[in-house]
């Protein structure tokens, strides 16, 4: 598509209004399941007709809705799409009332296209196909489909005239919101899979408060919600009027059906797009789906603005949302934690409980010759805190009689990291064990500082089905349980746990900063280097230390091959080990 611009000045222009006219939506901030056709449809059809009894005129769902988001290679199998057209046309035929749908799904065309249906009395009106397909972070749409290229056009819905556009087509300046808006859209319907990470809020406020500006058309943004494997969408559905006031917003990381009269001004000014876009574009075709009423149906339906939950509150909500849709979509139930007493295996806990219930939380301690007492004592008070079940299954005798089994092979050399791992290697195939006999999960606990400079062990620490705070630091695990306290009222999560000092306790006396430097300095420079993509020479200038750059990238560097063979966990940052960042694990390079 051409590039258009813009007309711009430092006065917003003066705009004739012909009038205002009120159109009721509804915003179905929708939890899918992958693949799930019928049962998504079904739940669909169910938030359809509430928006009906609710009087509304139109209802809007996710992106890519019917299926999920993203289906990945699910999209290549013909089955596959000919089973989401046919939950598109059962969605279609459900829509025998006043209120109008619309809808995501996979179309097949001259090509497959991420399209949005507008489905009104019993059929499918028209649709709209994704022209902006990203293909960065966790997105590789690119790969999956074409391009729309279609010629764009509105529908009259409730005498308001009615664009659609899909996710990353409204995070592009001159994109497909402005030429709707030359074209005469008063609301663009904006239907998304966008996933969750911290700050990210801030970000979409702010651009598709632009857009909608941009556009001079008011903006109705339906976000998912739920985990899909490492990604976790938040919701937060959003609209916006045609000046880039945001007017209402959807609460965050639950599924929610918000209804709401929105006020749409029904006229642009001529001067506010450049000549030549408006000759571009042209007013584009209309198709009428519904007239205006003569008035709205009681009672009132005012805007709501939904405060967002702010750090860490929004980031552990995130964590708690992606964890009990991984287990409970995988059709697990229980869970099974290794407790050491540390701040990893602490928060895992809670978030556990909180997901799935603590009754469903199988905490074990393994403790070893070099567990500290306290150790062990707070991780029988974070047990009892919580509700959940508790267990002791001592490692010394497995370790021992391991010692024995290699003691000829080992002869001559003095113990280190070798004997160090064994012990995590026990606990990992006890926990294992207690996974396969009784069905639970097994959830790993390192943290993202850990799985950066591979601070885990190879089928230890590293063992397990999934992996909650991957992507969350050391120093914000921290922040995360002092919330939590907080949030509870109580000391659930023990002091000691918080106070103490880091230590894997695989050897006497040990600390994580005999190994690693403190997490105060380690963390910046992971994130620099990880997230921030910076070298070893541009960390150098930005003032980190030169032992410390070269000692920590050389160990992230060199722990690729283990984070390969990790379990999955949430990505709650811009850029988490996994779908976003793919390093080479055979890399020359030491930039």
């Amino acid at each position: 598509m051409a590039s258009l611009l813009v007309w711009s000045a430092p006065a917003r222009p003066s705009r004739i209004l012909r009038g205002v006219t009120t159109i009721r939506i509804a915003l179905c901030q929708i939890n899918p399941m992958m693949g799930a056709l019928e049962a998504n449809t079904d739940r669909f059809i169910e938030a359809l007709a509430e928006a009906e009894a609710a009087g509304c005129d139109l209802a809007i769902f996710p992106e890519l809705g019917a299926c999920g988001y993203p289906p990945e290679d699910l999209v290549l199998k013909p089955g596959f799409v000919d089973d989401n057209l046919r939950a598109l046309d059962r969605f279609a035929a459900a829509t025998t009332g006043r209120c109008a749908a619309v809808m995501g799904f996979v179309e097949r065309a001259d090509g497959l296209f991420n399209s949005a249906a507008l489905c009104a009395n019993g059929e499918v009106v028209g649709t709209y196909q994704k022209r902006m397909l990203p293909n960065y972070a966790v997105f590789d749409e690119e790969r999956y489909f074409t391009p729309g290229h279609g010629d764009l056009e509105l529908y009259e819905i409730a005498g308001v005239k009615v664009g659609l556009v899909i996710c990353e087509d409204a995070w592009v300046p001159d994109g497909p919101c402005v030429d709707l808006g030359a074209g005469g859209a008063e609301l663009i319907v904006s239907i998304n899979g966008s996933p969750y990470h911290r700050n990210k809020m801030e970000v979409r406020e702010r651009t598709l408060a632009t857009r909608a500006a941009d556009a001079a058309a008011a903006i109705a943004y339906v976000n998912v919600v739920g985990g899909q494997d490492e990604i976790v969408f938040d919701g937060a559905s959003m609209v916006f009027d045609a000046s880039g006031e945001l007017v209402a917003r959807s609460p965050q990381f639950v599924e929610d059906i918000a209804i709401l009269d929105l006020p749409v001004r029904s006229a642009l000014q001529s001067t506010l797009f450049d000549p030549r876009h408006r000759a571009a574009t042209g007013p584009l075709p209309v198709i009428e789906v519904s007239g205006p009423r003569s008035e709205l149906p009681e009672p009132a339906r005012p805007p709501v603005i939904t405060e967002p939950l702010g750090e860490p509150h929004e980031l552990w909500e995130a964590l708690v949302l992606a964890t009990g849709d991984y287990l409970r979509k995988n059709g697990f139930s229980e869970v099974v934690i290794g407790l050491s007493g540390g701040i990893d295996s602490t928060i895992i806990a809670c978030i556990a409980a909180e997901a799935i219930g603590p009754q469903n939380v199988h905490g074990v301690s393994l403790p070893s010759r070099y567990s500290s007492d306290h150790s062990k004592s707070d991780a029988q008070l974070l047990a009892e805190n919580l509700g959940i079940d508790f267990r002791t299954i001592a490692i010394e005798e497995p370790f021992l009689a391991l010692e024995g089994v290699l003691a000829e092979s080992f002869d001559g050399r003095e113990p280190d990291v070798t004997e160090e791992n064994l012990q995590s290697r026990v606990r990992g195939v006890i926990l294992m064990a207690l996974s396969n006999k009784f069905g639970w999960m097994m959830l790993t606990t390192g943290n993202k500082s850990e799985m950066a400079v591979g601070y885990a062990t190879l089928y230890g620490d590293t063992a397990g089905g999934y992996a909650a705070i991957k992507d969350v630091p050391k120093l914000v695990v921290y922040d995360l349980c002092r919330d939590y306290n907080e949030r509870m009222g109580r000391e659930v999560i023990p002091a000691g746990v918080i106070t103490k000092a880091p230590s894997a306790e695989l050897r006497p006396g040990q600390r994580d900063d005999q190994t690693l430097p403190p997490y105060e300095e380690l963390d910046p420079i992971i994130e620099s280097y990880v997230e921030d993509d910076l070298t070893i020479a541009e960390l150098i200038e930005a003032g980190f230390d030169e032992a410390q750059v070269r000692q920590v990238v050389g160990l992230i560097d060199r722990a690729e091959y283990k984070r390969r063979q990790s379990p999955p966990g949430a990505r709650v940052s811009p850029k988490a080990f996994g779908r976003d960042r793919r390093m080479p694990i055979t890399n020359a390079y030491k930039g």
